[in-house]
């Protein structure tokens, strides 16, 4: 019975190191969530205005530009999101499933950017082709993180390398709840419900094709920058809530180990009297 106190001793020792480490963790998430969330409230208006403005002049000029005609969907380009570091919950699982489920079937016309090592470490072992790789931007994305990835992809979509432009990220709503989410970003396709104004008439200098070349590219980098700062919210969320179960889980696991070891040493006590007691009939 001694040996098994010792090994439960022991293993209460073990679990309460993890929960200080998982405690810790929680806290450092739940204050970079409050940043990323103060950053979230302060850009997400902002580009989502830039976009519906965009798209605006996207329904007027209508298909006039060659980058906004509808194509025969040959080869799709997925620009995925994940992160860095793990320990996130279901963050990276149910982002790449996403992925993976749309794409059943014709994974030999899909290729991918993919952000995070995460996504990285799990698409390198499927039979995707990987066009370009990022890490180290997830937790803080800046713009020209998204001007470098929207570079690349327009590149590809101009060229006529892709036929179509996909971004899957994890859409933020609050701390509790985050979607994972695709989204089309070319060809156009209208997301803000925008009225559609063709027939007003506006003028375009020097001509509608040369401010649609400046405007597209600046369209795709809004895209993909508002999606990192969507995903950066939900990972530090989905870290935070993962950290706070993993305590609680320990804390638990702890309580029980307590009962077991307390068991364990009064039958420990009790075995040790009745020996002494026997001990003691036996001299008489």
């Amino acid at each position: 019975m001694a040996q098994s106190t010792r090994d439960i001793k022991r293993r209460i020792k073990s679990i309460s190191n993890i929960m200080q480490i998982t405690k810790a963790m929680e806290l450092v998430s739940s204050a970079k969530l409050n940043k990323a969330r103060e950053r979230l409230i302060r850009t997400r208006p902002y580009y989502y205005t830039v976009l519906k403005n965009l798209q605006q002049t996207f329904n007027i000029v209508g298909d006039h530009h060659p980058l906004l005609r509808e194509r025969e969907i040959k080869k799709s380009l997925y620009i995925v999101v994940s992160d860095d570091r793990g320990l996130a919950g279901g963050y990276n699982n149910n982002i790449v499933k996403l992925v993976e489920e749309e794409c059943k079937g014709r994974e030999k016309d899909v290729s991918l950017i993919l952000i995070g090592t995460k996504a990285i470490d799990y698409f390198r072992r499927k039979d995707y082709r990987i066009r370009e790789k990022f890490t180290g931007i997830t937790e803080d994305p800046l713009y020209s993180d998204a001007e470098e990835i929207g570079k690349y992809a327009f590149n590809l979509y101009e060229n006529y390398a892709v036929d179509e432009i996909k971004i899957a990220y994890t859409r933020f709503i609050n701390n509790i709840t985050h979607e994972p989410e695709i989204r089309q970003l070319l060809p156009h396709v209208n997301f803000w419900d925008v009225e559609d104004k063709r027939n007003k008439v506006i003028d375009f200098e020097p001509s509608p094709e040369e401010v649609l070349d400046y405007l597209i590219p600046k369209y795709i980098n809004s895209c993909i920058y508002g999606a990192l700062i969507e995903a950066s919210c939900s990972e530090q969320a989905s870290r935070r809530i993962a950290m706070e179960v993993a305590t609680e889980n320990a804390t638990e696991i702890i309580e029980e180990l307590k009962i077991s070891y307390n068991r364990a040493r009064q039958s420990a006590i009790t075995t040790e009297l009745t020996e002494i007691v026997t001990s003691a009939e036996v001299l008489k």
